[in-house]
């Protein structure tokens, strides 16, 4: 983003090419594309296709050791998941950006890119999770959250922490690599799905306009632990009977989906209704895990099996 004085605001102009002009010498060889160039809140399902598979082509190249994408940083954590969840193979893939445009002071854009790409370049990087490095801090792409609207240090991953960091020109990981990164049958994304958030007192007209508009999925984001209204759960009830996969996420930061209640609306009546969890997904994130999931497969039995699969 820079200045454009025509619109009286920063807008998307910069490319590929203008950022590696003003990248240090040293790094490893860097190969742009310009695929998008688009701020994030105005992606759409397709503009997410396209970036996956267009990185998902470049993971195959025997010629590319990794991938950095550039991303607005209203929806990267979306992205990020998506990538993380369906793009094969060992290679790093990074998702950086900026919190101040390029024609502020203090622009952070350049850092983080470097960053980014010394974390792609790096071998102790590979058979990871797809990461998110910003402010030096790697973070991997299921507990990333954008935390502050305007704040550098924004992204931050509130159960876990970041994976590692980079200094200077070395970049650390906190430990070993784990297992191999479980990965979703990709066959697109079923757009017909939709998240509410509750609050206090909350009617269920925003559900029922939901089904009336035939969505194939729901996230839920409960109060707490993921607890409902009870005057919620007859609505819920006869989306579960109508094959609609209705999924409990929390509208906490942190802190999985569970608790020991057993009043109406808690968990044990979730679970006993036939509800999925988000098992510590925020609601976007679990938004796409359900619309990759329902492009896959069609039975609502499938879906939770795949759903429990992945999340363990």
């Amino acid at each position: 983003m820079q200045y454009d004085a025509s619109t009286g605001g920063a807008v998307p102009i910069l490319g590929g090419e203008d950022f590696v002009a003003a990248l240090p010498v040293g790094l490893p060889p860097i190969r742009t594309e310009s695929l998008v160039n688009l701020p994030s809140s105005h992606f759409t399902l397709e503009t997410l296709t396209t970036i996956r598979d267009r990185v998902a082509a470049l993971v195959a190249d025997e010629n590319v050791a990794g991938v950095v994408v550039t991303h607005g940083t209203d929806t990267m954590e979306e992205t990020a998941y998506l990538l993380d969840r369906t793009v094969p193979g060992e290679k790093p893939v990074v998702l950086t950006g900026a919190m101040r445009t390029v024609s502020d002071l203090g622009y952070d854009g350049y850092a983080n890119l470097v960053a980014a790409i010394r974390v792609a370049a790096a071998p102790q990087a590979r058979g990871r999770d797809v990461m998110v490095v910003f402010g030096e801090a790697i973070h991997a792409a299921r507990w990333v959250t954008k935390m502050h609207t305007i704040h550098p240090a924004t992204f931050q991953s509130p159960e876990w922490g970041p994976v590692g960091r980079v200094e200077g020109d070395r970049v650390y990981f906190q430990s070993a690599r784990g297992g191999q990164r479980p990965l979703l049958p990709w066959h697109g994304l079923e757009r017909r799905v939709a998240l509410i958030k509750l609050t206090v007192g909350m009617e269920v007209a925003p559900l029922e306009d939901a089904l009336e508009r035939g969505v194939k999925g729901i996230v839920l984001e409960g109060l707490g632990g993921g607890r409902i209204p009870p005057w919620w759960l007859p609505v819920i009830q006869r989306a579960l009977n109508d094959g609609v996969a209705v999924v409990i996420a929390s509208r906490c930061p942190s802190g999985r989906v569970w608790d020991a209640y057993g009043y109406p609306g808690a968990y044990r009546t979730l679970r006993e209704m036939g509800c999925l969890f988000s098992e510590g997904l925020n609601g976007p994130k679990a938004r796409i895990q359900l619309m990759i999931i329902l492009a896959a497969v069609s039975r609502p039995e499938d879906v939770a099996l795949l759903w429990d699969k992945q999340l363990g």
